[in-house]
C-alpha cells in the first residue's frame, strides 16, 4: 500500500515535552561536548510545540504507512548480511551484494524514502544520529540502482534544521542528491493500526510518504535506559507526532507496533561505534565502542536480534523483540534468513 497525501491536521507535531528526562539530560551532556549542538538544540526547544497534531474532523484514519518490502529472494539466498570493518561505504556495498545487489530491492523510476535517526542536534562523532557517511553511501546506491527521487526524513525531538544540519544528515543529504523531508503540520495524519493498543488515532509521518515505493531504515546501534537498546524498530519511533513520550510507559508495547506500522524494504543497522551506555542520547565519546559491524536485513526483528550482540546484550533482554515476532513483524532467529558474515579489509594506503 502507498499512502495518498493525508489530510492536514491543525497542531504542529511535537517533540517529547519540555520536562522529559531525556532531553534534559541531551541538553547538559552536549553542552560539554558541543557549543554548536548546544545552540542548536536550545534554539529547537524555543521553536518546538509540545501539543503536536490531532486529526481533524472527519479525517481519513490510516491502518499503516504501507508494506515496502520486495519479493521474497530465491531460496537459499541471503536475506541477512553482517558485515565487519570500519568502512561504513565499503561495509555497506559488499553487504548489499551479499544480499543480490542493489537492484534486487531498488528499480527504476522508484521514489525511496530514507528513514533515518536525526533525533537531536548531535554531532555524528558522538553516535547518537545515523551516520552521514552511510547516509550517502545507500542514496548514492538507490540513485546508481534507478531510483527516480531518494528522500530523506525524520521528526527529531528538538529543531528539526539544527539536528539535520548538526549531525551532518542536511549535508550528507545535498551532496548525494537526496531531498530532505522536513516534519512539519501539513504531513501529519492519524493512523490507526488494526487492534493496536497504543497507535489509535495516533499522528503519523504519513505527508512523507506520499509517492514513496521502497523505504529503507538507517540506524544506529545505542543503548537506551528504558527500551535497552534502541535500533532498527525503535528508529520507528521517529514517525510518530505528539506527545510520544508517553509511550515511555509501556515502551516494549509500543515498539512492537511500530513494527506493525510499516513493512521496510531494507533495514540497515550501523555499528561501526555503538553506544554502549548513556543511551539513547549519549554525549561523549567514553558512551561509545568501536564494535566494527554493520547489520543489512530485510527483517527488522532479526537485525536487532543480532544488533543486540554488540552492546553484550540477548534477544531476551529486549521483550519487545519478542512481542514484534509475536505479531509477525520478524524473527528472531536468523536461520531462515540464510545469514551470511563478511569482512572487509581496510582501504590501501
Amino acid at each position: 500500500m502507498t499512502p495518498k497525501t493525508p489530510l492536514s491536521p491543525p497542531d504542529a507535531p511535537s517533540a517529547a515535552g519540555p520536562k522529559d528526562p531525556d532531553r534534559r539530560r541531551f541538553l547538559v551532556r552536549l553542552g560539554a561536548a558541543s557549543a554548536l549542538a548546544v545552540a542548536a538544540g536550545g534554539l529547537g526547544l524555543a521553536l518546538r510545540d509540545p501539543i503536536g497534531p490531532k486529526a481533524g474532523p472527519g479525517g481519513r484514519v490510516l491502518a499503516g504507512l504501507g508494506d515496502f518490502s520486495v519479493a521474497p529472494p530465491a531460496p537459499g539466498r541471503s536475506r541477512l548480511a553482517t558485515v565487519h570493518g570500519t568502512d561504513r561505504r565499503a561495509m555497506f556495498n559488499q553487504g548489499i551484494n551479499a544480499l543480490g545487489g542493489m537492484e534486487a530491492f531498488i528499480g527504476r523510476g522508484d521514489v525511496v524514502l530514507l528513514k533515518v535517526n536525526a533525533v537531536f542536534a548531535s554531532p555524528a562523532l558522538l553516535g547518537a544520529t545515523t551516520n552521514p557517511d552511510l547516509l550517502a553511501a545507500v542514496a548514492e546506491a538507490c540513485r546508481h540502482a534507478g531510483a527516480a527521487r531518494v528522500l530523506v526524513t525524520d521528526n527529531p525531538i528538538n529543531n528539526p534544521d539544527s539536528c539535520f544540519e548538526v549531525s551532518g544528515l542536511a549535508g550528507a543529504a545535498r551532496q548525494s542528491g537526496a531531498a530532505l523531508i522536513l516534519p512539519r503540520q501539513s504531513l501529519f495524519a492519524p493512523v490507526s493500526l488494526p487492534g493496536a493498543a497504543f497507535l489509535t488515532d495516533w499522528p503519523v509521518l504519513a505527508g512523507a510518504f506520499a509517492g514513496v515505493t521502497k523505504c529503507i531504515v538507517l540506524s544506529q546501534v545505542k543503548d537506551h535506559q528504558r527500551a535497552g537498546a534502541s535500533m532498527t524498530l525503535k528508529n520507528l519511533y521517529g514517525l510518530l507526532g505528539g506527545r510520544r513520550n508517553i509511550f515511555h510507559q509501556d515502551i516494549n508495547g509500543v515498539i512492537a507496533e511500530l513494527g506493525r506500522l510499516l513493512r521496510p524494504t531494507l533495514c540497515v543497522l550501523d555499528g561501526v561505534t555503538a553506544m554502549m551506555t548513556n543511551g539513547p542520547t549519549g554525549g561523549s565519546l567514553s558512551d561509545l565502542k568501536a564494535t566494527n559491524t554493520m547489520i543489512l536485513s530485510t527483517d527488522p526483528v532479526a537485525a536487532d536480534a543480532q544488533g543486540a550482540g554488540l552492546l553484550g546484550r540477548t534477544p531476551a533482554d529486549l521483550p519487545y523483540l519478542a512481542l514484534a515476532q509475536a505479531a509477525g513483524v520478524g524473527s528472531i532467529d536468523p536461520a531462515g534468513l540464510f545469514p551470511v558474515s563478511l569482512n572487509v579489509e581496510p582501504a590501501a594506503g
